[in-house]
């Protein structure tokens, strides 16, 4: 019966929009959790007795720890028993994290509920990016990368302004908010039940197209191209989750914004992301062999216009910068690089190339929160974190062009 169903649905739909669909569902919902705590962190300090800066921060560094050591193991797991049945139990997981996060009243159950939260989120970037790759027609597979990435704008700007509003300026309680995100995650998982197909198989026309479909191995993985999509992924994440994680306080400690305004400023990241992100996957489509110089160009502006927000005293200088750096940043260049990954790699093993990029990419994450914490405990500004965010940008920039300068086109790891 279910598969009647499904057959009838994929009839109406083709299963590639499908995929689209829940993968953005799915973003978001893993983004709203994410961001939720980030504009509240004053009353996270105030209701564990005064905790300071560093450990405050090391919260989100908490999750980020579970999900990135979750990268490779998802990633392998997944290319041997398949997508849903991975993702699934990795939900579920998430959600009883989550619940654990409502209920803690200490900072180690906080730490240690976003850890589990962190684990089974941990499961649904490799199956969302491989699904793209995998099932998605060549000539929209950046764009189609690209809005289901943008499904990370729409989560974290919803859960930035939600926080914002409901606990800093209304007075509610924190633990409603991740309430909230524990049901959305539940509905989710019904969401994945119903609509992920278990039995994935390819076309005939992909498998004439990846003829030479090999394992990855370590030393495929490590490729010199390959270190280049890890450094200036790695740069990437750092800036943009120091960004996530202490933006709102930034803003209210540092810049005189105040209540909702907070989310409100740092939500026109995300909003500004959204439209950067299809202009400029709709380019990468249109010139496959300039993906290399495009991601340079992007990441380069991201650094300047990070820059030029955080040494703005003026807040509608600042309200511009954070637009353009939210137009030209991460949510715009990540397709592009994820498209040029499934390009250069082999299909066989994309979902455990995949989880390697994510897992040293993301590896930032766990380290800006802390620093970044540590740093304004030590000089009483975070804005030496935000400057060295930027410097972190142009190295990791610099690493990828220097090893693509002299290769374009695809180019096959096999």
């Amino acid at each position: 019966m279910e598969k009647d169903v499904k057959k009838t649905r994929s009839l109406l739909t083709p299963y590639w929009k499908q995929i689209i669909l829940v993968s953005t569902l799915g973003w978001i919902v893993v983004w709203f959790n994410r961001t939720a705590l980030t504009p509240i962190y004053p009353q996270l300090s105030e209701y564990f007795g005064g905790a300071s800066d560093a450990q405050i921060g090391a919260i989100s560094s908490f999750y980020f720890l579970g999900y990135v050591l979750m990268q490779i193991p998802s990633g392998i797991l997944v290319d041997r028993f398949g997508k849903k049945t991975v993702l699934i139990p990795g939900f579920i997981l998430f959600g009883l994290g989550t619940l654990l996060l409502a209920m803690s009243t200490s900072l180690e159950w906080m730490y240690f509920g976003n850890v589990l939260a962190g684990i089974g989120s941990g499961t649904f970037y490799g199956v969302a990016f491989s699904m793209t790759n995998e099932y998605v027609p060549t000539k929209y597979r950046s764009l189609a990368t690209a809005i289901v990435n943008s499904g990370t704008a729409v989560g974290s700007g919803i859960g930035m302004i939600a926080s914002s509003y409901f606990i800093s300026e209304r007075g509610m309680k924190w633990q409603s908010i991740e309430y909230v995100s524990f049901v959305t995650i539940v509905v989710m998982v019904i969401i994945f039940i119903l609509y992920l197909h278990k039995d994935e198989t390819k076309t005939q026309k992909e498998v004439h197209e990846f003829p030479q479909e090999e394992k990855m191995t370590f030393k495929k993985l490590m490729a010199p191209k390959m270190i280049g999509a890890y450094a200036v992924y790695f740069a990437t994440c750092y800036a943009y989750y120091l960004v996530n994680t202490w933006l709102p306080n930034f803003l209210e400690t540092e810049r005189g914004f105040t209540g909702a305004t907070i989310g409100l400023a740092t939500s026109l990241i995300f909003i500004s992301s959204v439209p950067g992100a299809l202009f400029f996957s709709r380019i990468a489509d249109k010139h496959s062999d300039k993906k290399i110089k495009l991601v340079v160009f992007l990441e380069i502006m991201a650094a300047l216009t990070l820059f030029l927000t955080v040494m703005s005293n003026s807040k509608s200088g600042l309200l511009i910068g954070l637009i353009l750096y939210g137009f030209f940043g991460k949510v715009a260049v990540e397709p592009i690089i994820i498209s040029w990954l499934g390009e250069n790699v082999s299909r066989k093993g994309l979902a455990t190339t995949l989880g390697m990029f994510n897992f040293l990419g993301m590896s930032s994450s766990i380290i800006a929160p802390s620093l970044t914490g540590m740093i304004s405990d030590q000089t009483g500004s975070k804005i030496n974190a935000f400057y060295l965010s930027v410097i972190i940008l142009i190295i990791g920039t610099l690493i990828f062009y220097l090893v693509n300068r002299k290769k374009s086109g695809k180019q096959i790891i096999n």
